[in-house]
């Protein structure tokens, strides 16, 4: 992460994650490590990407949590305290298909009214790329993986077992077209 906007993430990332939520800022470390290298795939949306993929969690912080949806409640906080970029906070929000779990804990109206979904398709499937091939931890795992991992820790019955399940077609296609993109780059 060398672009402005990345360093800057990266430290608001750390201030609200590290203390309190050390192994979730570690996944974040993780995810934003993953979009490095997509820069070949990216291009100019590389620093959009790898602020996006450090700062995707931070709606887990205790002091951010309003409405208990991380996504929301991140993109708020980056929208509300720091005046983030629209494109960033729209990442933020919309992260790993958020809208199907918002719709799950009904607040889909609310997140699609004031975090509209973006159009680059490309930027968006990076995100998804990042954050289900990245493990609690931070290391590299397969979307497969970590899509159990999910299911095992919160219970298939739960809001977000029950997302995930729904999710996770779209999920796979996303990180199958990325890894499609890697594929084709030069080497």
């Amino acid at each position: 992460m060398n672009g402005k906007q990345a360093s800057w993430a990266r430290l608001v990332a750390e201030e609200e994650l590290r203390g309190v939520l050390p192994r979730r800022w570690a996944h974040s470390k993780g995810v934003a490590k993953r979009a490095v290298s997509l820069v070949g795939v990216l291009g100019d949306d590389a620093d959009l990407l790898a602020s996006a993929a450090v700062l995707h969690d931070v709606g887990y912080a205790p002091r951010l949590a309003e409405t208990g949806f991380h996504p929301l409640d991140g993109a708020r906080f980056l929208r509300d305290v720091h005046g983030a970029d629209d494109r960033l906070v729209r990442l933020v929000a919309n992260h790993s298909f958020a809208l199907l779990e918002a719709e799950e804990r009904g607040l889909k109206e609310v997140l699609e009214a004031e975090f509209p979904l973006l159009e680059n398709a490309l930027l968006v499937d990076a995100l998804v790329y990042c954050d289900m091939t990245t493990t609690p931890d931070g290391q590299r795992t397969t979307a497969e993986s970590r899509l159990a991992e999910i299911l095992g820790r919160y219970g298939v019955d739960s809001v977000v077992g029950r997302f995930i399940r729904r999710a996770s077609p779209e999920i796979l296609a996303a990180v199958g077209r990325i890894e499609t993109a890697l594929a084709a780059q030069p080497r």
